[in-house]
């Protein structure tokens, strides 16, 4: 294996366990190959496309989220400052506008509209009861275009749990304010937010028998995930060359150190929820549910398990207190702050902590090698609110990024301004098309956006 090449679709297999291998030297023939077979407008690509949606609720405060140039000559406002080192990876897309989440007829609502319309472009039905009704997502419209490429077509995963049912706001469904990802317009697609069950979801075989032998011999002989592939990781790392090895050791190094992680979460869970069956893998600290989160996502990537994912800091309209920083009150009451200089602060902190988590997302991305650049360069991250100002509801002007290369079908490092009720939309058209799930049309698109490349 160390002249020939090596099939992307390489696993490490043992009891109830498969571990998909990340990008090797020797995979980058074939890597090459199925990207090129990929069908975009955008011409031959050398590595797979990947498509992430990360959402934050109830708005930003916007005189610190806007850069005040436009093009390459722009700094970085105080929110978005935690991303200095990504600047040159960074688009701020200022101007477009969710149209669908506005009433529209419909009455109060917004935080339900806001979510509901912000990946599929449509209305959704003002309704508390089982007709819900809205239209498909971006996220799973890719998934079912080449979600079929990967073992998951796309993961959905978030940090608060969320009704599927219920009337959460002014006269909307739960299911509305829980669900960003709609696999039909009557179908919303639960976000998962124990790590735990990502991670063994990620790594296991699907054999029942055998997940549930692994589980139990894991739990009694205190064994790692590992040590039911290490004979197989062996006998792969004999064949490889000296960066492949290295690679190897550095991802199941990372796979270990998130088994630990899980393992502490849930021990000590374990002595404060006395009495549960079995203590969850969801930490109590947010910051480091985020970036368990988050890890998880990179090695799902890492290994091509899914191209496609999207993630929730918090259900839209959450209340959600942010005491590690210093901010007891809610998010939701804050950013109703009626131009108080002290909310908007507050409000501005609670952005800023949000970014800095992101942050951290892009630089596990930017130190992973993926032959001539990083995963960084092969994926396109989205990352908005389906509202502009908290305060006054607004769906115009929305705060969005895009980060990453594309695989060079983006040309970050700028500040773009597009003209008033720009549907966010188009935005969305115009990375499935990166994607090879091309379409005319996706919700309320007009066209496709401009000037991304």
């Amino acid at each position: 294996m160390k002249s020939h090449e090596m099939p992307r679709r390489t696993f490490l297999r043992g009891l109830g366990t498969m571990i998909a291998l990340p990008m090797f030297e020797a995979m980058l023939p074939s890597v090459a190959k199925a990207a090129a077979a990929t069908p975009t407008i955008h011409g031959t690509l050398k590595f797979p496309n990947r498509l992430l949606f990360l959402y934050v609720p109830n708005g930003v405060h916007m005189q610190d989220w806007k850069p005040t140039a436009a093009g390459t000559d722009f700094e970085l406002p105080y929110i978005l400052e935690p991303l200095k080192n990504f600047k040159d990876h960074l688009l701020v897309l200022t101007g477009l506008t969710a149209d669908k989440a506005r009433p529209n007829g419909d009455g109060p609502g917004d935080h339900a509209r806001a979510l509901a319309a912000i990946l599929t472009g449509c209305q959704p039905r003002k309704t508390a009861g089982a007709d819900i009704k809205v239209g498909i997502s971006a996220d799973q419209f890719a998934a079912q275009k080449v979600g079929h490429l990967t073992k998951f077509p796309s993961l959905e995963l978030g940090i608060e749990r969320g009704a599927q049912a219920g009337n959460c706001d002014s006269g909307y469904s739960c299911a509305y304010s829980s669900n960003i990802s709609w696999s039909s317009e009557s179908t919303p697609v639960a976000k998962e937010v124990d790590p735990r069950l990502v991670f063994e979801r990620l790594f296991s075989n699907g054999v029942k028998k055998e997940v549930e032998a692994a589980a139990e011999k894991r739990e009694r002989y205190k064994k790692s995930i590992l040590d039911f592939v290490m004979e197989d990781a062996r006998r792969l790392k004999a064949q490889l060359g000296a960066n492949d090895q290295r690679k190897l050791d550095e991802y199941l190094t990372g796979i270990r150190d998130i088994e630990r992680r899980l393992t502490r979460v849930e021990t000590e869970n374990g002595s404060i929820e006395v009495g549960m069956k079995k203590p969850t893998g969801i930490p109590r600290d947010y910051g480091e549910h985020v970036r368990l989160m988050f890890d998880l996502l990179v090695l799902a990537l890492q290994g091509d398990l899914t191209r496609i994912a999207t993630f929730m800091y918090a259900n839209e309209g959450s209340n959600r207190p942010y005491p590690m920083i210093g901010i007891p009150e809610g998010h939701h009451d804050l950013s109703h702050h009626g131009g108080d200089p002290v909310k908007h602060d507050k409000i501005r902190n609670i952005n800023r902590f949000h970014i800095t988590h992101f942050a951290y997302l892009l630089e596990k991305m930017k130190s992973i090698p993926e032959g001539d650049g990083t995963m960084l360069d092969h994926v396109m991250i989205a990352y908005c609110s389906g509202i502009s100002d908290g305060n006054r509801h607004n769906h115009d002007d929305l705060p969005c990024l895009l980060v990453g290369g594309g695989c060079g079908t983006i040309q970050p490092g700028r500040h773009l301004i597009y003209p008033p009720e720009t549907p966010i939309n188009n935005l969305w058209v115009s990375l499935l098309e990166r994607m090879g799930a091309v379409t005319e049309k996706l919700g309320d698109s007009n066209g496709r956006l401009d000037n991304l490349a």
